[in-house]
């Protein structure tokens, strides 16, 4: 724990994720100052946050003794440097999804930080999805009875690629796997643990892409359960989010949380009916209880992204417990080298192996 009331806090980089998903958050959350952004290029951030410092390098930032946490919003090819030199520089970290690009990597940080005595974390803000709140609820009540079978989908439909974003690069850490995937991984492992095998198809389908962008994963479980997370980028029609299937019933959720699109129109954590989702996109339920059987919606519970930096803070400054721990991160990482082991020998791999 730390021995003061608020957290200051050094932003690198505020391209689409630092001025998207993190400003606007920290910026409402109790205990935490927004005090400097690193931007090479422009003042972007002072413009929105005037009584922020802009500095131009990284360096300007570490060097900064009243700086207690970094957060890097960088790409994700270069998640591993910079977090690196910020834990080495004493400084509490958390780290824009995913975490690094080899389970390896993430390894040596963890291991760095617990050397220096600092924190790092991983913004898998989408433990924080509304719809994926109201799913782990149901399970948790075990409305479902038994889970036997789960598929997770990211739809959309961008088929222009754009060689000038890092996403659509040819570099390790680039694609849909890496940047969609990592997050249904996260929460099939939150949900369901570590499972027994992995099976991957990663392809590229759009016309002259480099980087993948599809991907079906399939996870086995020692019990029987089946967790499909899928995702394509040409998909015009999307179908579910989430459908789920136990032995006592189904759950089946439509429509995207609402968070990204609310902070992209300028709204923050603070706005009314923050996170809500309309009637229309609530999940169905169909199960039965007994001798009762069920059919109905399940109003899908707010969206809460502030509640990850919420908990860092507490964490920090209180003592809770981490939300989202770095070994849960690097082990996500470790299951999309695993994935990617899979898709290029054909074959089922064994996890524990």
């Amino acid at each position: 724990m730390m021995n003061k009331k608020t957290l200051q806090v050094g932003l690198v980089g505020f391209g689409y994720a630092g001025s998207t998903f993190h400003a606007p958050v920290i910026t409402n959350v109790a205990n935490m100052s927004l005090a400097k952004v690193v931007q090479r290029n422009g003042a972007s951030s002072k413009e929105k946050y005037p009584w922020v410092t802009v500095v131009g390098s990284v360096q300007e930032l570490y060097a900064d003794d009243d700086i207690d946490l970094v957060v890097i919003t960088t790409p994700s090819t270069n998640h591993y440097a910079l977090a690196k030199e910020a834990i080495m520089a004493g400084k509490h970290v958390v780290v824009e999804k995913p975490f690094t690009t080899t389970s390896s990597e993430a390894d040596e940080l963890i291991s760095l930080a617990r050397e220096k005595n600092v924190v790092v974390s991983v913004y898998q803000n989408r433990r924080w999805d509304g719809d994926f709140m109201t799913l782990r609820q149901v399970l948790d009540q075990s409305l479902l009875g038994r889970v036997i079978e789960a598929e997770f989908r990211w739809d959309r439909f961008s088929p222009v690629v754009n060689p000038g974003r890092w996403r659509d690069g040819d570099v390790q850490g680039s694609g849909t796997v890496y940047d969609l995937g990592v997050h249904f991984m996260d929460q099939a492992l939150t949900l369901f643990g570590l499972p027994d095998t992995i099976t991957a198809d990663i392809r590229i389908q759009r016309e002259g892409g480099i980087a993948d962008d599809y991907f079906d994963i399939g996870l086995g479980y020692a019990d029987g359960l089946k967790v499909s997370l899928r995702s394509s980028l040409l998909i015009r029609e999307p179908g579910p989010r989430y459908v789920v299937h136990g032995t006592e019933g189904s759950y089946v959720k439509y429509g995207v949380d609402p968070q990204e699109r609310a902070l992209r129109g300028g709204q923050t954590p603070g706005s009314p009916d923050w996170g809500a989702e309309p009637e229309e996109q609530w999940g169905k339920l169909h199960a039965v209880m007994g001798a009762l059987e069920l059919q109905g919606r399940i109003r899908t519970l707010p969206g809460a992204y502030q509640d990850f930096y919420q908990n860092i803070s507490d964490h920090l400054l209180e003592g809770a417990e981490l939300a989202v721990k770095p070994e849960e991160a690097g082990m996500a990482i470790r299951m999309i080298e695993l994935a990617y082991q899979s898709h290029r020998e054909g074959r089922m791999i064994e996890v524990g192996s």
